[in-house]
C-alpha cells in the first residue's frame, strides 16, 4: 500500500482521523487527505485540526448548508474528480455522515477498495441519515474495521460473509484517541474556573431528529431546563440547535450555553462533569472512556454494548423520564464498568498493520 486518500468532513471524523493518521505515517504509508468541509465552522472544524496533530487536508471542497442530497451529491461529484487524479490504492472513510457516503460511492464506482472505520454499527433505525450512511457504506467497502464484537456480528446476521469483505475487530479508534490526548486536556475558557469543582451535567444536542422536530426540541429543552435547577448543566451548543433557537425564539433558562468547544477541552470537560446527556453517539462511549454515566436522548443507540453493561441509559425525549434517570444516576461519577468493549487502544495501529499488507 503506497498511498491513500482519507476523506473527512465532520467533527468526529476529525477525532477519529488523529491517530489513524499518526499509525498510517508511522507504517510508510503515504496519506492525502479530503476536507468535504461538512463542518465548515471553525470551531467545529479548524481547532480539530490544530491541537490534533491532523495533517492539514490537500484538498478542502467547502460543501454545507446544503439538503442530504444535495450535499452528498456535490460531494460525490468532486471526490470523483480527485480519486480520478490522484489513483489512490484505497481510500478510507469514517463513520456515518454525508462525507463518509459520498468518499465510499465515489471509490466503489471507480473500483478502488474502500476501508470503513466503525463498520458494522447499527441502531437499526432507517429513519436516521446516519443508518443510511453506514449501511449502504458497509455494503460497498472491501475492509469493514469494527470497534466491537457486536458490530462485528451484526455484519454477519446480515451476510457478510464473501471473500469480497474483510471483516476486522480492531477495536475504537476514539478509545485510541482519548488515551493519546487526555494528558493536553483543558478547561473552556468561556466556562468560569469554579465550575470545574462543582459536580454539572455535559449536554450535547446535534442530529437532525433532536433538533428540527418541534416538539421533540422543545421537550429536550424543558428537561434540561429542570435538571439545570438541581446540577449546573453545560451545553456547547451546536450550530444546528443555536440556529433552531434562533429560529423559533426558543429561550432556555439555567444553563451554562457555550460555543462548540475543541477536543482538549471537550475531554477536560468529561473528565469533570457528573453526568453527560447527549443524541450524539461518539459522546457516548467518551463518557464510558471516563466512567460517567450517559443518559442517550434518544430511543436507541449504537452502542448498545453500554446499555449492557450499565453506563447508558436510552432515555428518549420525554421530560420525566430524563429526569427520573437524571435522578438515579447523576451521582454515579467516577464508576466504571468491569469490561471494556472497546479494544486495548490499538485500533489505529491494527488498521494500519492491515491496509500495509495489502
Amino acid at each position: 500500500m503506497k498511498n491513500i486518500i482519507t476523506v473527512v468532513g465532520a467533527r468526529p471524523q476529525f477525532i477519529k482521523a488523529s491517530p489513524v493518521s499518526r499509525a498510517l505515517r508511522e507504517a510508510g504509508i503515504e496519506e492525502s487527505i479530503v476536507h468535504t468541509g461538512q463542518h465548515s465552522d471553525a470551531n467545529m472544524s479548524d481547532v480539530f485540526f490544530d491541537e490534533m496533530e491532523i495533517p492539514e487536508p490537500q484538498h478542502f471542497l467547502g460543501i454545507s448548508g446544503l439538503t442530504h442530497g444535495a450535499m452528498t451529491g456535490e460531494m460525490l461529484r468532486r471526490i470523483e474528480e480527485i480519486l480520478i487524479a490522484k489513483k489512490p490504492d484505497a481510500v478510507l472513510v469514517y463513520g456515518d455522515t454525508n462525507s463518509t457516503l459520498a468518499g465510499a460511492l465515489a471509490a466503489s464506482k471507480l473500483h478502488i477498495p474502500v476501508a470503513h472505520v466503525e463498520a458494522g454499527l447499527r441502531s437499526f433505525n432507517m429513519r436516521m441519515p446516519e443508518e443510511i450512511n453506514r449501511t449502504v457504506t458497509d455494503r460497498v467497502s472491501k475492509w469493514l474495521f469494527c470497534p466491537t464484537a457486536t458490530a462485528v456480528k451484526n455484519l454477519e446476521n446480515e451476510g457478510y460473509r464473501s471473500p469480497a469483505y474483510q471483516i476486522e475487530n480492531v477495536g475504537d479508534v476514539m478509545f485510541d484517541a482519548t488515551l493519546y490526548f487526555k494528558k493536553k486536556a483543558r478547561w473552556p475558557k468561556e466556562l468560569p474556573a469554579s465550575l470545574q469543582a462543582k459536580p454539572f451535567v455535559l449536554c450535547t444536542l446535534h442530529r437532525q431528529e433532536s433538533t428540527e422536530d418541534p416538539k421533540v426540541f422543545a421537550e429536550l429543552l424543558q428537561a434540561l431546563s429542570t435538571i439545570a435547577r438541581e446540577m449546573p448543566v453545560v451545553w456547547p451548543v451546536h450550530p444546528r440547535a443555536r440556529k433552531t433557537m434562533e429560529v423559533r425564539g426558543l429561550k432556555p433558562t439555567g444553563l451554562h450555553m457555550i460555543a462548540p468547544v475543541g477536543y482538549l477541552e471537550m475531554l477536560a470537560l468529561l473528565d469533570s462533569c457528573a453526568i453527560v446527556a447527549t443524541d450524539s453517539g461518539g459522546l457516548q462511549k467518551e463518557a464510558f472512556f471516563f466512567g460517567k454515566h450517559c443518559l442517550t436522548l434518544r430511543t436507541e443507540t449504537e452502542w448498545v454494548e453500554l446499555v449492557e453493561l450499565g453506563m447508558n441509559t436510552l432515555c428518549g425525549h420525554s421530560v420525566e423520564k430524563i429526569k427520573s434517570e437524571f435522578a438515579i444516576h447523576c451521582l454515579n461519577s467516577g464508576k466504571t464498568a468491569a469490561a471494556s468493549p472497546f479494544g486495548k487502544g490499538d485500533a489505529s495501529d491494527n488498521m494500519a498493520r492491515l491496509l500495509k499488507a495489502y
